[in-house]
């Protein structure tokens, strides 16, 4: 081991002679790392971010093919086949909360078990003999075929046996570049995209109005989709696809038909906004559908855009939507007015997949009277961490592609109420005794739109005002009663 890498170890830490001179909780920064990390006012803002995660610090972000199944999986009457060891389809069975109206094939995680033969002498026949396996049984409207990093190696030809496949069973079946070890979970997305991009503009638009909208990087968990949905019909507008929550193959068929698409998960699906407006001229706005500004301003621009491009069509569309929000807001902020008063000068930690929910968690929390002291996501930009530093109080600690060592000691370091994260995050909440809520894919909790706002609010204060916390030992020191002398 390198004096470097030694120096950067747990046992350092604990080290007095070693360490003297630098924090615990800035020695368990990787050197590599350093430059991922900003501490707001301290310094000129700068950050890396989007580059692999640095092998051996066990980076919270996932793989390249973790990426397109999260983003395709949600499609729930495609069949959905992971070319590649048992392993690959298992870490990804079921892997989002996302429901369905309709179909479930979605769930089912099938999968062509590759073994060491197969390594040796090729997957190609035992792919095509999968699929002429599986399309006949659960006839589905389309396959996605996922790569896996064995199949980069072996260099089976993904392609010409999903090409085949297609022409046998006559739906499309679409591979799925998504190679873990070429990049990182953002690579996944555009991955996705191109598969998906090769669906979109082969249905039939002519029944689709002219105010109408897909709704991008949304995954319908716990029926969020649903929720933003209604909000657009009450305002006069169609939705043509969901892309891809309660996703269905013949909707991303006719997706090009909209005139407008919602981005709401930049990374996941902007690509995909991108070739539609390129190769279609369909425009896109950058939204978000969580938290009261971000809701309500998103609202407001989809009824702007129509009433600009369509006058005639979305009149009074703005009216329209100012009565929803009234209405909504009218029901919900009485309600976390009485959550406020417990909640005031509490602390939290966010980290999640894309950077967009960050933005909308930290303006979230202020409803709350709470201050967000760290912040970071797996796939955000410099941008997107310029721009959260620059609405974060001083001392806050922005980090890209967070490892648990470094989680743990700033949770430690700022003496949080509450960590926002996914099912990776939850265990290092626990075992520090800190209150969790679980804002990713596994949810089974509506957290979007005004609804998802006052349930983000009652889990926050079941989880921070728990009086479970007063035991832990973090905790139990400050509320221990002073012995009198």
């Amino acid at each position: 081991m390198t004096e470097t890498a030694k120096a950067l170890t747990p046992e350092h830490i604990a080290c007095p002679e070693d360490s003297a001179a630098i924090p615990a909780e800035r020695a368990t920064i990787f050197e590599e790392r350093k430059d991922q990390i900003h501490r707001v006012g301290d310094g000129d803002f700068a950050m890396a971010c989007n580059r692999d995660s640095l092998a051996g610090a066990v980076s919270q972000r996932a793989c390249v093919f973790c990426g397109s199944r999260v983003v395709l999986y949600p499609i729930a009457d495609a069949l959905h086949l992971v070319h590649g060891p048992i392993g690959c389809a298992a870490y990804t069975w079921d892997i989002r909360g996302a429901l369905s109206s309709g179909p479930e094939l979605h769930r089912l995680s099938f999968s062509t078990d590759l073994q060491e033969l197969d390594v040796v002498f090729g997957g190609e026949k035992k792919l095509a003999k999968a699929l002429d396996e599986l399309i006949p049984r659960y006839e589905p409207k389309a396959a996605f075929v996922y790569s896996t990093c064995i199949v980069g190696l072996i260099g089976d030809d993904l392609a010409a046996v999903c090409k085949a496949a297609s022409a046998r069973h006559g739906i499309p079946v679409i591979p799925v570049q998504s190679e873990g070890f070429k990049g990182n979970k953002r690579e996944g997305y555009l991955a996705a995209c191109k598969a998906m991009r090769t669906l979109v503009g082969t249905g039939e638009t002519a029944d689709i109005s002219k105010l109408s909208v897909n709704i991008m990087g949304d995954f319908n968990l716990a029926g969020e989709t649903w929720i933003i949905k209604d909000y657009l019909n009450r305002m006069g507008i169609e939705v043509v696809a969901g892309i891809t929550g309660d996703g269905r193959v013949d909707d991303l068929k006719r997706a090009h038909g909209a005139a407008l698409n919602l981005v709401q998960c930049s990374g996941s699906t902007q690509d995909l906004a991108k070739m539609m407006r390129e190769d279609f001229g369909i425009p896109f706005l950058r939204v978000s559908w969580i938290g009261i500004e971000d809701v309500a301003e998103s609202l407001y621009a989809v009824a702007e855009h129509f009433e600009l491009t369509q006058p005639e069509l979305a009149a009074g569309m703005v009216e329209r939507t100012a009565l929803l929000v009234r209405d909504e807001l009218a029901t919900l902020m009485p309600q976390l007015k009485e959550f406020r008063r417990d909640l005031e000068g509490k602390k939290a930690a966010v980290y999640v997949g894309g950077s967009f929910k960050a933005f909308s968690l930290v303006k979230a929390f202020r409803h709350l009277g709470m201050e967000v002291v760290i912040v970071g996501s797996q796939t955000g930009t410099e941008d997107d961490y310029r721009e959260l530093a620059a609405i974060c109080a001083p001392g806050t600690i922005v980090v890209d592609d967070a490892n648990p060592l470094e989680l743990s000691a700033f949770l430690k370091e700022k003496d949080v109420d509450i960590f926002v994260g996914g099912v990776k995050e939850r265990p290092i909440a626990f075992k520090l005794g800190v209150g969790f809520c679980d804002h990713n894919h596994e949810r089974k909790i509506a957290l979007e739109g005004f609804v998802g706002m006052l349930n983000f609010a009652k889990e926050v204060h079941a989880s921070v005002m728990s009086p479970i916390w007063q035991f832990v030992p973090r905790r139990e020191s400050q509320n221990r009663p002073i012995e009198e002398a």
